[in-house]
């Protein structure tokens, strides 16, 4: 057992607003200078969508991700010959029209405009040729609030019943915020040529050497969620960095911080790296409980002990035991890796939305049970469409995990309402009353200190060594000081 930790991310989908403020913040501080424009190392898509860049789900033209060839993983758009032929061009790499072309307005022309009997405009210029815009065709979240678009959700691959937005009445929307996952498996890691990038020992952040890094773009073509961006001025690779300077002395990441509707979570996970290759090989609709198989208990001595041996410090593990995101995904199985079948091993983490709660009682109510709250089987989104998203396809996974979200809502309504729950609801949902009165508090009134534990790191402490330790368990696996 090879026991390391890892600092990750949860999202709670039932409470995102779209408000952007995460990606806007993080914009402000990572990616507002000449050739990171069209960076958004934080972003907020609607879902159903294409997403930014656009299709980036669609495998099958990007290439991104690993494959399972029998009993070894493989990059699934590189190898010896591809590497060679792609050297110096990327055929799978997204375009600048699949994201967008940056563009900024020339204020000047209102501030300077001569006097007329039209209204001046500010004219939209591309702030990578500086030529004026006629007419804007894109953006980061052009697509916001549109899932019930024949044009753009009709284009989601996780659509597969695709009778949902053939009638109003049965739209839905969510948001889906991302970031880079900072795999256990990476595959921006283990594609990279100059070995720029690689994988922190001590907390698991995935970062680029600007240094080392040759701008190949071969991580850019590798990494599936597309969060690897290249900075057409510099040359170089670049990528969410986990806030690592802020998480270094305790903080949580400015996306986190600034979250309106307090959707994340972060904490520390201790996992078995010796795992990580098996749990990528399984089959599809298992890959949800290999991940989970992979995270170890924080209490158990034995865990403890190998994370001391790899230099886990007692701070660190003090966090994993108070870790929020230890207790929705180990303990409570509620958040699920996003799109785990492209076998990254992805470590940030959703909890599945929930259809809006009625607040009177219409046409609809023979759909009901529990009072107000809807039942499974007729929850708005599909979970057909869900476990597209975030469990490889396995409808179980989710229906467990929306059973428990709505028996904790039932429960607490009645508590609230003075009524008497029932107490099936929570025992069909694995859950007891302590567990119920846990999650409840965990998604409302969970303080700061609550939802994130972020141990500030003691570099003085750790073996250099140890801070060379990288990911990549498949092709290219490597240390930083060679193969």
């Amino acid at each position: 057992m090879d026991v390391r930790a890892q600092i990750v991310m949860v999202f709670n989908l039932d409470k995102c607003i779209g408000c952007h403020t995460c990606s806007i913040s993080c914009k402000n501080i990572w990616t507002d200078r000449k050739g990171a424009e069209y960076m958004w190392w934080n972003n907020v898509e609607t879902k159903p969508g294409v997403g930014y860049p656009k299709h980036w789900e669609n495998q099958e033209r990007f290439k991104g991700g690993w494959i399972a060839d029998g009993k070894k993983l493989s990059l699934k758009g590189l190898g010896k010959g591809p590497t060679l032929a792609s050297m110096f061009f990327q055929p799978n790499m997204p375009k600048m029209e699949d994201y967008y072309e940056p563009f900024d307005f020339d204020y000047a022309d209102l501030a300077g405009a001569k006097p007329g009997d039209d209204q001046p405009v500010a004219r939209a210029f591309s702030q990578i040729s500086g030529k004026t815009i006629e007419e804007i065709e894109g953006g980061p979240n052009w697509d916001d609030d549109l899932s019930g678009s024949q044009v753009y959700a009709a284009k989601d691959l996780n659509l597969q019943e695709k009778q949902v937005i053939d009638s109003y009445d049965s739209m839905f929307m969510q948001y889906l915020p991302r970031m880079c996952n900072h795999c256990l498996n990476p595959a921006c890691v283990a594609s990279c040529p100059s070995r720029a990038l690689y994988k922190r020992g001590e907390d698991g952040v995935v970062l680029v050497d600007q240094e080392v890094c040759k701008g190949w773009r071969f991580c850019t073509s590798a990494c599936p969620y597309k969060k690897v961006y290249f900075n057409w001025q510099s040359g170089k690779a670049e990528k969410c960095i986990f806030c690592y300077p802020r998480a270094e002395s305790g903080q949580c990441n400015a996306c986190a911080h600034s979250c309106v509707g307090r959707i994340r979570y972060v904490g520390v996970l201790l996992y078995d790296a010796e795992g990580v290759e098996a749990a990528a090989l399984v089959k599809d609709d298992e890959l949800v409980e290999a991940h989970r198989a992979l995270i170890l208990n924080p209490n158990d001595p034995a865990v403890r002990e190998g994370a001391r041996k790899n230099g886990v410090s007692e701070r660190w593990l003090d966090a994993a035991v108070k870790s929020p995101v230890y207790t929705l995904v180990k303990e409570f199985g509620l958040a699920l890796p996003l799109h785990p079948e492209f076998r990254t091993v992805p470590m940030a983490y959703y909890i599945p939305s929930l259809s809006p709660v009625l607040s009177t009682f219409g046409d609809t109510h023979k759909l009901l049970e529990h009072g107000m709250i809807p039942a499974l089987e007729t929850l708005r989104v599909p979970i057909g469409y869900l476990a597209s998203l975030l469990s490889g396809g396995n409808h179980r996974v989710v229906g467990d995990v929306l059973k428990k979200l709505i028996a904790v809502r039932v429960h607490m309504r009645a508590q609230n309402l003075k009524q008497e729950a029932d107490p099936v609801v929570l025992r069909e949902a694995g859950l007891d009353q302590d567990g119920a009165n846990r999650l409840y508090r965990l998604f409302t009134i969970a303080g700061y200190n609550e939802r994130f534990v972020i141990p500030p790191q003691q570099r003085e402490e750790q073996d250099p060594q140890l801070r060379k330790q990288e990911g990549g368990f498949g092709l290219l696996k490597k240390t930083r000081g060679g193969r």
